[in-house]
């Protein structure tokens, strides 16, 4: 196409195509720092006009590539950012057969990663960000894949989506650089994209053993609170999470199996402060 470029984030290559400048413009700002010049591409995205003359008039991109999904709705040229990042988590989640996926945020310190996961809104992003400043290394918010032969965690370090009032508690923190564009009106609200810290990018091939599993929850003026997850809840919880477990079969099985024997914790927290205190405490626990 006549925009594009290679992107390429821990162990998978992505060729994106537009239509438009923009959203190939903002994402080449977004990911600096990043290797996307001479690796073959895994997957393909492509940002296309829904019809002819919507090149033009009232632009609105359709989101093509290797996989489709052909009822999806186009969206407008001023989500062209969120277009290429859905366009990529799209042909993750229904072509990555190296991996098993699971929709988490994962960190990593010492060589042992921390696995967040839960339902959207949960405070996964926000949180495996904030540890990401503070003295973890980032593996990514949107997926965590997980090795079928070596059982590791393999980063995934894509822009960090953060959304609501999740921007300004980030933007109190990090210089103005590290951000993209302020999409409004999108169907979760107010989204802006934070790029990993410089040693997430640098580190993006490192592997990790995974050490523990938290299932965080936020809510404004919650108590603290910390609850055990049994293995049985939480392999049900894990095949939720997972968009290819069923298409990978037995091998997806055996690593699903050997992961819910770490230890496993349910977290509710009301602030930012208390979620850091607790997994700290956490991960103190499980060492």
């Amino acid at each position: 196409m006549k925009h594009s470029l290679r992107l390429t984030v821990g162990p998978v290559t992505f060729r994106i195509g537009s239509e438009w400048s923009a959203p190939v413009d903002t994402l080449r700002h977004l990911y600096a720092g990043y290797n996307d010049a001479d690796a073959v591409a895994d997957f393909t995205v492509r940002l296309e006009a829904e019809r002819p003359w919507r090149r033009w008039i009232r632009p609105s991109i359709a989101i093509r590539g290797d996989f489709m999904l052909p009822e999806a709705a186009p969206l407008s040229i001023a989500h062209g950012l969120l277009a290429a990042e859905m366009g990529m988590n799209l042909q993750m989640a229904l072509g990555q057969k190296r991996y098993l996926l699971l929709h988490a945020a994962s960190v990593e310190r010492d060589g042992r990663a921390l696995l967040l996961t839960g339902l959207s809104g949960a405070g996964k992003s926000t949180l495996s960000a904030i540890l990401g400043e503070r003295g973890w290394r980032f593996m990514g918010d949107e997926f965590a894949l997980l090795g079928l032969d070596d059982g590791l965690l393999h980063p995934f370090p894509r822009a960090v989506s953060l959304k609501n009032s999740a921007i300004d508690a980030m933007r109190a923190m990090l210089p103005e650089e590290r951000f993209g564009p302020q999409l409004y009106g999108t169907p979760k609200g107010t989204i802006r994209h934070l790029r990993p810290s410089v040693e997430a990018v640098a580190r993006m091939r490192e592997p990790a053993r995974p050490a523990l599993i938290l299932f965080p929850r936020f809510g404004h003026d919650w108590p603290a609170e910390v609850r055990s997850v049994g293995e049985a809840e939480l392999f049900m919880r894990l095949t939720q999470a997972s968009t290819n477990y069923v298409a990978l079969g037995e091998p997806a099985f055996a690593a699903l199996t050997a992961l819910v024997k770490l230890p496993a914790r349910a977290v509710d927290y009301g602030s930012t402060d208390e979620a850091v205190a607790m997994v700290e405490q956490l991960w103190r626990e499980a060492a």
